[in-house]
């Protein structure tokens, strides 16, 4: 039930840095305009993003033109374009892994490991989304504090982080955790499914030089204790069911006069081989 958890947490948090970083490269809210020095006038207001440049006045009109030449663009905003953009590829495929690899869907059903390992492979789709996203939130935060404070530069010409900035750091952030939450998820579904496979059985006794028991093999013997044949208990009449090389299981009654008894309900063996 807690891998269950996680695997809802990681993969709900996954959907939500993914529609995040969808909303943060398409709006244009990632430099807005800085109204400092001579550059007063707050009655225009221009943002800038990696698809279009936009100006908004203080009238209520809103116009955005978009960059005509991906070429001519500078080299960083090509590679943050990029970088966004396989980001949110890699959400969808990692979206898609999740849905076939959790616990709570039929998809997948009686594989056994493969499930679990699908569901860690969409959590290192999601972390590598993230990182990926955050890459370019990053640089571009970086820049625009750099150009911040240069005393070169004109106020004109100076941008302050927009809106866009916090929300894609915010998504990367969140994609990642989904991601982490994923794969931690399936390790512990792994180590799970081990103990069980490992850890059932009950501890029968290895048949050796026992006494009152005529058939000697080189298998185990397993013995019923709670047989009891005329008020004396199985052991001292040499009741024993014996599991030979050849995969065939017979039960084989010694008693103390040579007398036949009917087999009793024993233990069921086939639950345990």
């Amino acid at each position: 039930m807690a891998s269950e958890a996680l695997e809802l947490m990681g993969f709900f948090l996954g959907l939500f840095g993914m529609l995040g970083t969808l909303v943060a490269t398409v709006l244009p809210y990632w430099q807005t305009s800085a109204h400092i020095g001579s550059n007063i006038v707050t009655a225009v207001n221009n943002v800038r993003g990696l698809w279009m440049e936009c100006v908004y006045q203080s009238t209520g009109s809103f116009q955005c033109e978009t960059y005509n030449s991906m070429l001519a663009l500078p080299s960083d905003l090509q590679a943050a374009r990029a970088l966004m953009v396989i980001s949110i590829v890699l959400s969808i495929h990692a979206i898609a892994m999740s849905t076939l690899g959790m616990q709570c869907t039929l998809c997948l059903e009686g594989s056994g490991a493969v499930k679990s390992r699908v569901a860690g492979a969409g959590g290192g789709l999601f972390l590598t989304a993230g990182f990926l996203a955050l890459i370019p939130v990053a640089w571009t935060t970086h820049e625009v504090v750099q150009t911040f404070y240069r005393p070169n530069v004109p106020a004109s010409m100076k941008y302050e982080l927009g809106e866009c900035l916090y929300v894609g750091l915010a998504s990367a952030l969140v994609t990642m955790l989904g991601g982490g939450l994923l794969c931690v998820s399936c390790c512990e579904e792994q180590d799970g499914g081990r103990g069980r496979r490992h850890g059932g059985g009950y501890p029968y006794p290895v048949g050796g030089n026992m006494p009152g028991i005529g058939v000697r093999t080189t298998s185990q013997t397993y013995r019923n204790p709670t047989l009891q044949v005329g008020g004396i208990s199985a052991p001292s009449r040499g009741q024993t069911l014996v599991r030979s090389t050849s995969n065939s299981s017979h039960l084989s009654t010694h008693g103390a006069q040579g007398v036949k008894k009917p087999a009793a309900a024993g233990y069921d063996i086939t639950g345990y081989v």
